[in-house]
């Protein structure tokens, strides 16, 4: 099995990786995609930047720093993982690397906002659970 792990950096990113370790550590068989998805380039930052090769580096870094925690969980676990940085709306591209990876679940974060709130704003999480060809796992936070 193929998880996709989509991590931001976040704490509860983080949580999502816990949760699937735990799963993998449980007698699961299954490997792991690390994904960030950096989100294009504001027109501000196009014209500040003046080299669009600067903004792909500069969000290629940025991607590769947010998956450094869920790297070192994934290594100290001894659980397989490739890792991909992309651009472009979260939602859409999240799903995308699922196929191109051939992946049979995505495991990601939720903010825990509440329902009213998620219904109007949406989240990249529920439109991912919505777009998705395959399952999708939601880690809440611990309510406190």
């Amino acid at each position: 099995m193929k998880i996709l792990l989509p991590v931001d950096g976040s704490e509860l990113s983080l949580e999502a990786v816990r949760f699937a370790i735990r799963m993998v550590l449980a007698g699961l068989r299954a490997d792991a995609v690390l994904a960030n998805v950096q989100e294009p380039a504001s027109l501000y930052e196009l014209l500040v930047a003046h080299d669009p090769e600067v903004i792909d580096r500069v969000s290629g870094e940025a991607g590769l720093h947010a998956l450094q925690g869920a790297r070192e969980l994934l290594d100290a676990a001894g659980v397989e993982y490739e890792c991909e940085v992309a651009k472009g709306d979260p939602a859409h591209t999240i799903r995308d690397i699922a196929e191109r990876f051939a992946c049979d679940l995505i495991v990601m974060g939720a903010r825990g906002q509440s329902a009213l709130r998620s219904a109007m704003l949406g989240s990249v999480s529920n439109e991912v659970l919505h777009a998705s060809a395959v399952p999708v796992m939601i880690v809440k936070p611990d309510e406190v």
